[in-house]
């Protein structure tokens, strides 16, 4: 129906969307149930740009764009750089790519966001097949290891009622009160936590052995490799008990599970090492291939769906350390490098010292304020799309619901750009149908994307063998020097990314001795920032919050990447905290 469309943003639930009366609606149908979260109830009351800006004066739309083309013909292709936010699931975003790779400029690669995690996941499996919702809502236990989903992922609070909840989270979050079982771990301790309930699995002959034999032969040397972890020291470092590994474990054996992480869990420089950890805990148990059980952390939204958008020999930079200074034309799609990119201070500067700063997108944040051209992108009710999902395997159609001269749409501006500089580009409706010919018709009307599975892993791994690949080693996490806290950097529940309304503060345990309203000073080997104090008592009193997307963050984050997956590490530096009022 004309009047459906899908969820834009970057978050796990992807909802269904009816647009009626000018009002956008959650769909009854599917996981979306009627509600949406408040980003999207409020989704048409957030001020977006509305006019394009040249060296900070309002121009018009065809103005803007002869003057990209303008900057585009006067730079030199190999001095082209596209950073283009990976947070959008729509998939006609990557147009712009196939335009920029077409031209000879230079695009990224790497991720701000799960790469770690990703990285190892396929390591360990062959691939990164997600366990999706529908398999979710059939666990008899589900536990949320890293993850927030009042916050995060809302759509699977009705999946839980009846079922056994464990959590693993350092602040005792709204799901964590509600838990049979809460384990308030020490930040970047889960590597330790699941080897140990992989070993004591073992050790209390519980492991599911023809699963074993069959898909993970090489449990005993993972099972030797676990015995090197001293058990009492690491508890007391992790801040829990014998006692409730015991009681982790009597909840899963035997029951279908479901293991959902959080991309927290990774944003160390081992966070590869951490999901594989994790994923051989899952192992142990049996879980894969089978109904009702899994590991779901992000899978590939673009999974079983090949691109019609050709970057496969272009020259790509990293997208975590990205050297903006090496390029003299920057242009920025939907994304706010400025503010979510990590060691702030290193990217104001590189990014300083380029020519040319285009920024194409829809709201105003740090990288508009200092771009030379800003060009206005539509909005998703603005233009025809198809989203997919990390978190299930939907293929929604977003149909264009509503006309507007405000901006100018992906397609449209690649399109403006081909002409230009005589690049060839199929027609909209080519692209869009392509997807579509990847997806699959429900009896109820609905779309999957085609040869996807529920049941992921059922024949085994998709390693060479089949079977399943354990640590062989791992590090062991760098422990903060007692004046220095760890740093924890979760999706907030107001905002999301720099999006919306973000928050200005840091959260501490009123232990700590600072008072609602303090302004005080965290620094890191990065860089500093000041903000307001808020004292929680549901963290630790090691820890220090501040939600991603607050200004300043990123001053104190390192720009160096995950040892596997070129992913950011946003939450491996320690902070100290000195109050300056």
């Amino acid at each position: 129906m004309k009047n459906n469309t899908a969820c834009p943003l970057d978050c796990y639930d992807a909802c269904e969307i009816v647009y009626e009366d000018a009002i956008i609606k959650g769909s009854n149908e599917g996981y979306t149930n009627g509600f949406l979260c408040p980003h999207l109830n409020h989704y048409e009351s957030f001020q977006r740009i509305t006019q394009p800006k040249y060296k900070g004066l309002e121009i018009a739309l065809q103005e803007a764009l002869k003057k990209l083309s303008q900057i585009l013909q006067e730079s030199k292709r190999s001095e082209v750089l596209q950073y283009r936010g990976n947070g959008n699931f729509a998939l006609m975003q990557g147009v712009t790519d196939h335009f920029f790779a077409q031209y000879g400029a230079t695009l990224t690669d790497g991720n701000l966001c799960d790469g770690a995690g990703e990285s190892g996941i396929i390591v360990g499996r062959g691939s990164n097949k997600n366990m999706p919702l529908s398999e979710i809502e059939k666990a008899e236990v589900v536990v949320f290891w890293g993850r927030n989903p009042h916050t995060t992922s809302s759509h699977l609070l009705p999946l839980l009622k009846g079922k056994t909840i464990i959590v693993v989270y350092p602040i005792q979050t709204k799901i964590a009160k509600m838990a049979d079982l809460y384990i308030q771990i020490k930040p970047h301790t889960d590597i330790y936590l699941a080897m140990l309930l992989f070993r004591f699995l073992h050790i209390e002959n519980s492991c599911d052995e023809v699963f074993l034999e069959k898909y993970a032969s090489e449990y005993e040397a993972y099972y030797e490799l676990t015995q090197t972890i001293r058990i009492k020291a690491i508890l007391d470092d992790i801040g829990m008990t014998l006692g409730q590994i015991g009681d982790f474990l009597h909840l899963v054996i035997n029951k279908k599970v479901a293991i959902v992480c959080g991309v927290g869990i990774q944003k160390y420089r081992d966070g590869a090492d951490v999901m594989r950890a994790i994923d051989a805990f899952a192992v142990g148990l049996g879980l894969f291939g089978k109904e009702g059980s899994g590991v779901a952390y992000l899978g590939n939204s673009k999974e079983a769906i090949e691109s019609p958008f050709s970057t496969k020999k272009t020259k790509k930079v990293s997208k975590v350390d990205t050297p903006f200074d090496a390029f003299k034309t920057i242009f920025i799609q939907g994304t706010n490098p400025l503010a979510q990119m990590p060691d702030s201070n290193r990217v104001k500067a590189s990014i300083a010292r380029s020519k040319n700063v285009i920024y194409f997108g829809l709201y105003e944040n740090e990288t508009s304020e200092i771009a030379d051209l800003v060009i206005p992108a539509k909005t998703f009710l603005e233009k025809d799309d198809i989203r997919t999902s990390y978190s299930h395997n939907a293929m929604m159609i977003m149909n264009k619901q509503v006309d507007s001269d405000v901006g100018i749409s992906e397609y449209d501006l690649a399109q403006y750009l081909s002409v230009a500089f005589d690049i060839k580009l199929q027609e909209e409706q080519e692209y869009l149908q392509h997807f579509k010919n990847h997806s699959v018709m429900k009896i109820d009307g609905s779309f999957e994307v085609e040869n996807r599975e529920n049941i992921v892993y059922k024949n085994g791994f998709d390693t060479d063998d089949g079977e399943f690949v354990f640590l062989e080693e791992y590090e062991a996490p760098k422990k903060p020097e007692e004046d220095e806290y760890h740093l924890i950097t979760s999706k907030a529940p107001t905002s999301l990314n720099s999006q919306f309304q973000r928050q200005k503060c840091v959260y501490l345990n009123s232990s700590l001795g600072f008072r609602n309203h303090d302004i005080v000073k965290l620094t890191s080997k990065n860089g500093e920032v000041e903000l307001e104090v808020k004292t929680d008592n549901d963290l630790r009193e090691d820890t220090v919050l501040v939600y991603s997307g607050t200004p300043g963050v990123n001053n104190l984050t390192a720009s160096k990447h995950s040892y596997e997956g070129k992913s950011a590490i946003f939450q491996e530096n320690f902070v100290k905290i000195m109050k300056i009022n």
